[in-house]
């Protein structure tokens, strides 16, 4: 049996194939990412009403109204409410730099940072300023 998403249309199939199609090994997952194309965010925060797709996402938000802030560096104490922002904070500490840019060679500690980087190599600027009008 495989779980998979075809477009905005997810759902549970055996031995079909469809083409550009997102597939999941676990049930769950499939639940969840179908959430991205309904729009339901069931796990609301009682404080401020903002709501999540995930139980973990809330937990994690809850963390703000809280300050709990469960992990710590182990070089320099600072705390974190999500492991992975640790995970890069110590970068900063191993000196660990895993992403290359493939046209400089430049390491970077960051994937967002190194896909800003690229754009020099590319020339491309997303951001656009609407108020911004030429004058003759």
């Amino acid at each position: 049996m495989t779980l998979l998403c075809c477009h905005a249309l997810c759902i549970l199939v055996i031995n079909k194939n469809c083409l550009n199609v997102k597939t999941f090994s676990r049930k769950g997952s499939l639940t969840i990412h179908q959430r991205i194309h309904s729009g339901i965010k069931p796990y609301i925060c009682t404080e401020c009403g903002k709501s999540f797709m995930t139980k973990g996402s809330l937990t994690i938000h809850q963390r703000i109204h809280t300050g709990i802030k469960p992990y710590t560096c182990t070089e320099c104490g600072k705390s974190f409410t999500v492991k992975n922002t640790l995970k890069i904070h110590q970068r900063i500490h191993t000196g660990i730099k895993p992403y290359t840019c493939t046209e400089c060679g430049k390491s970077i500690t960051r994937k967002q940072e190194l896909k800003i980087h690229q754009r020099i190599h590319s020339g491309m600027k997303p951001y656009t300023c609407a108020s911004i009008k030429s004058y003759i």
